[in-house]
């Protein structure tokens, strides 16, 4: 099933999909429904607060009765940010850089990689997917012009960066296992072949450019899933070459920001400073002309039960991304840092702000933030119960404001200031009435909850349902997992969730190891990833032992790896759940580990085990899903969705696995194990609003159908 060209394989998953229609046949009405119901909920049209970017705002949106943004952008001449929402509002005409319908609609996909407006603002270089194998395609465009540039395609690009001067354009190329190792720069307006910068030759690592904040440093970051190596290039004198920051330590990770003649590098690199038990990261800084080992000075620590996890750094504040007591936080920190006798301080003795967030269980996102002098950090907000909120926080004055709350048609929503987070109660007086963001927690409730593993370990569970319809002991319900590479399980605001919760049904995040921090993520893989199992199981248990769902009508979800957790802990306790959906699952483990030519494969022995090694192998067939397929059982009625390019997971992956559970398991189920393969689409969903509607309200009438 891996030769795709093969016209076998083809006409197989055609007859998997048609199979999948007919399964699915009785539930036509239900899904019109459904797709009524999240459509009505969208507004007709969409736009993001614009950012300024030297003279132009730029902004995106989503034009009436079109399913993807377009960016653009207006000539700003008014000062400060009401100023130029006044001049964003009535003033010059809008230019349209870049439309996604236009692409749509002449391949029928569309994916924006990454987009890259010159220094200048003259150009515009982004990459494009017009098929789903994530095989982007280089483009660039004269601003000036509004026209293409011919002859720039190159396929295969994923990072992009300018130089200074806007005529010299670096990017960087995979080779033929998808794998980006080369760094190229380009020379607009010469027929000069494009300079081959950089190579890495370690399969295990992957690179990408980017330039620090202030623009005076393009940095190249070549990365494994467990060390770093970065090269810096002075961003204006780019023909002097590279220079190596620190050479590469196994286990020893590193990322860095410039400020006014220094680095400042966030690393986990061992520290004499460091004297409490600690899993993460501190901040060094070292002069930017001698950045050798030796010279790396830690000037801040995190002290004890807290992670530092990211970096932002601005002409006046350094904001950090950490966590204490297991709670995500931003803060910033006035720069520069004075240390007295050359002692690092903890982050307590800076005089941190600490974000005001709306609750404990909220998730943000990061706008852009790319103007290095500005003293406010703009934050998108959201969590289950609050639809996504964009907040600007003004370092100097630490206050906030809220630009744009999504808008949820149909729904009431409730204004909370009060609902802050308890780490930042002290600065509730500075919020003002105004200042009021929306939540849905008077008609839906949000619960965290703590659950205990095989092993002991406290498994973090959010837990949401509708306060009117929720029938404790008798609720359908859905349990969310991913558990890998140390990503934090999504739990953002999903409207298309109401359709659910208002249907009585529970839904449930379980955050097991194998995802988030350093230490949780190193107690999920490798030889420790049967631990995200146990845990994912552990949550079902409780939600049904607890009263949240009735035990026959708990389903669970993952995606990509997510699918590789849902599926181990099926084969472990295959009458736990009454169904499951597994998107384009990662589940032929095994066969995937040992075949090196996969794109992927050699990165991920960092994260589920090399199986050159007989005890790593052993673990890994030890749960592979395919692998593990219990003969004779009963199996959860399961809908299995692949995509045909896609690059990541292979669709033979779910085809083979449903192929196998049809032969293997118990006769009676096995046949509302459905295989659906999008033939058109990649890894990563590309759909547009009312298509990932009408894809959402297949998978939950799946899940209605089958709790009955």
């Amino acid at each position: 099933m891996s030769k795709t060209s093969d016209p076998d394989l083809l006409r197989y998953l055609h007859q998997e999909n048609s199979y999948a229609q007919t399964f699915m046949a009785d539930t036509q009405e239900l899904q019109s429904t459904l797709f009524e119901e999240m459509k009505n909920r969208i507004p007709p049209k969409m736009s993001t607060p614009p950012e300024r970017s030297g003279k132009w705002l730029y902004y995106q949106h989503v034009p009436e009765g079109k399913e993807y943004p377009v960016l653009c952008r207006k000539l700003s001449c008014r000062e400060g940010f009401f100023g130029a929402f006044l001049n964003f509002m009535r003033g010059p005409q809008e230019e349209m850089l870049l439309d996604c319908n236009e692409i749509a609609e002449q391949y029928g996909y569309v994916n924006i990689g990454t987009c890259q407006i010159s220094p200048d603002h003259n150009f515009l270089a982004y990459t494009l997917d017009t098929r789903g194998s994530e095989l982007f395609v280089l483009q660039l465009k004269d601003l000036r012009t509004g026209s293409m540039i011919l002859g720039s395609e190159v396929e295969g690009v994923l990072s992009l960066e300018w130089a200074n001067d806007s005529d010299y354009l670096l990017y960087t190329r995979r080779d033929e296992n998808q794998c980006p190792n080369r760094v190229f720069g380009r020379k607009l307006g010469t027929d000069v072949v494009d300079d081959l910068l950089f190579t890495e030759n370690d399969l295990s690592c992957y690179v990408d450019i980017t330039s620090t904040k202030d623009r005076k440093f393009i940095t190249i970051n070549s990365n494994s899933r467990t060390s770093s190596e970065v090269y810096v290039m002075d961003a204006t004198n780019y023909k002097n070459g590279l220079t190596l920051v620190r050479k590469r330590v196994p286990g020893v990770q590193y990322f860095l920001e410039h400020h006014y003649g220094f680095f400042y590098i966030l690393t986990n690199s061992p520290s004499e400073n460091i004297t409490f038990t600690a899993e993460g990261c501190h901040l060094v800084r070292c002069r930017a002309e001698n950045s050798s080992l030796s010279t790396w000075q830690d000037i801040v620590l995190p002290g004890p039960d807290v992670t530092f996890q990211a970096m932002d750094m601005f002409h006046g504040h350094l904001v950090l991304f950490l966590k204490k007591e297991g709670l995500p936080m931003l803060c910033s920190i006035n720069m520069p840092i004075n240390i007295d006798n050359e002692q690092a301080k903890y982050i307590e003795d800076l005089n941190p702000w600490f974000f005001p967030l709306p609750s404990a269980s909220c998730s943000f996102l990061p706008a852009p933030n790319q103007n290095f002098a500005s003293s406010v950090f703009r934050l998108v907000v959201s969590s289950p119960m609050v639809p996504d909120l964009i907040v600007n926080y003004d370092m100097i004055n630490q206050k906030f404001t809220f630009l744009h709350q999504e808008e949820v048609i149909g729904l009431t929503a409730s204004t909370n200031p009060s609902r802050i987070q308890s780490n930042v109660e002290r600065h509730l007086e500075k919020l003002e009435t105004s200042q009021q963001w929306a939540d849905l927690s008077e008609t839906y409730s949000c619960e965290t909850r703590e659950v205990i593993s095989h092993d002991g370990v406290v498994i973090p569970l959010t837990i949401s349902y509708s306060r009117k319809v929720h029938s404790s002991g008798n609720s359908p319900g859905l349990l969310y997992g991913y558990g890998a590479y140390g990503i934090v399980l999504e739990k953002g605001w999903s409207a298309e969730h109401i359709s659910l919760l208002d249907r009585g049904w529970v839904i449930a995040y379980a955050d097991v190891r194998g995802g988030g921090d350093k230490a949780w993520h190193q107690a999920g893989n490798k030889m420790n990833k049967p631990n995200s199992f146990h845990d994912f199981a552990a949550c079902a248990i409780y939600l049904i032992s607890e009263g949240y769902v009735h035990k026959n009508q708990l389903a669970a979800i993952g995606c990509s790896a997510g699918g590789l957790l849902v599926g181990a802990t099926i084969n472990k306790y295959p009458d736990l759940f009454c169904a499951a959906i597994l998107k384009v699952p990662f589940l032929d483990v095994s066969n995937t580990m040992l075949d090196p030519s996969l794109p992927l494969t050699i990165m991920d022995y960092d994260e589920f085990g090399d199986p050159n090694i007989q005890e790593e192998f052993e673990t890994i067939h030890s749960y592979s899903p395919y692998d593990n397929i219990v003969p004779g059982v009963c199996y959860p009625s399961t809908l299995v969705t692949a995509s045909f390019h896609d690059s990541r997971v292979g669709v033979w992956e779910a085809a083979k696995w449903v192929a196998k559970v049809r032969e293997k398991t118990c006769p009676s189920c096995s046949p509302s194990v459905i295989l659906k393969t999008n033939m058109n689409g990649g890894h990563l969903s590309a759909a547009g609003r009312l298509q990932h509607c009408k894809d959402t309200a297949f998978e939950y009438a799946f899940l209605i159908k089958a709790t009955g």
